[in-house]
């Protein structure tokens, strides 16, 4: 069978997980343009967004938007205190020590939840039903729709939150001047805290977004992290839109080479991307402002 003829669907659904990973991408951006920090628990992030609305709902009876939205709060909290706990007591230390440090909280945060939630996978109800639509022969599932679009919401949202608020232009300079910073009077160590929170909200809704589609557990955040990082680094370290190019461009390179190679060697994928990357275009595709090892 000719494995062109796929191609169109293919595509369809690489940008769904594109979209996904650029979600998980921004997270990482967010606390890299304020920090300079690599948080390997984003992934986490995400998983906790799914399992925590699907136990409001379920545990609690809330109905589903109220539900997603505590969990997205929850999380909200969850990623202030990673801050205050575990990156605001290292903040001395070197970056090595932080990315361990950020990798053990990661751990900590999956084994919690499988305590507190149990290990079996979990669903969310599609947000508008599960009726695929036919758009030239390709069938998408809205939820997909929905992916995207909030996707590029929130990509315009961290934007305007970047650029045209004080609070954005501080968690910049935070990370890029810190002397400039201090002499300007930021509160550097409460810009990198409002970076964790406002990261750990954009990994719950993609959390919230993605359950219906994908079942998820306390596990799930591991890979969802790694991809999330990829996409980062593909697009391009410290850009918003790289962080969405990057994804696109994973999301698309992994669907589409089901066509080719055998389905359980996709996630592989990826890392070959990477390594591609890494050594043609060590920057990414837009370029990546330079990052060093100063901090707040």
């Amino acid at each position: 069978m000719n494995p062109w003829i796929h191609i169109p669907q293919l595509l369809a659904a690489g940008i769904t997980m594109g979209a996904i990973y650029a979600l998980v991408a921004l997270g990482f951006v967010i606390i890299v343009r304020a920090s300079q920090i690599l948080n390997f628990a984003q992934g986490e992030f995400v998983m906790l967004g799914g399992v925590v609305t699907f136990f409001f709902i379920t545990g609690a009876g809330l109905p589903y938007p109220l539900a997603a939205l505590a969990a997205v709060l929850a999380v909200i909290v969850i990623g202030f205190l990673l801050h205050l706990l575990v990156v605001y007591p290292l903040r001395k230390a070197s970056v090595l020590i932080l990315i361990m440090a950020t990798v053990g909280a990661s751990i900590v945060i999956s084994n919690t939840s499988a305590l507190l939630f149990g290990t079996l996978p979990k669903a969310l109800p599609p947000f508008s039903g599960d009726l695929p639509l036919e758009l030239g022969g390709i069938r998408i599932v809205p939820q997909n729709l929905w992916v995207l679009g909030a996707t590029f919401l929130l990509f315009f949202v961290l934007y305007f939150l970047s650029h045209r608020t004080l609070v954005g232009k501080a968690m910049e300079a935070s990370s890029t001047d810190p002397l400039g910073a201090d002499l300007s009077g930021i509160a550097r160590n409460f810009m990198v805290f409002l970076a964790f929170g406002v990261s750990a909200g954009v990994g719950a809704i993609a959390g919230v977004l993605v359950t219906p589609i994908f079942y998820t557990s306390y596990n799930a955040g591991t890979l969802l992290g790694l991809k999330g990082f990829i996409a980062a680094v593909v697009g391009g370290w410290g850009k918003n839109s790289g962080a969405v190019l990057g994804g696109f461009v994973l999301g698309v390179v992994e669907s589409t080479s089901i066509a080719f190679i055998p389905a359980g060697y996709k996630d592989a994928v990826a890392f070959v991307v990477l390594l591609l990357i890494l050594y043609f275009r060590p920057k990414g595709i837009l370029g990546s402002p330079y990052i060093d090892s100063r901090r707040w």
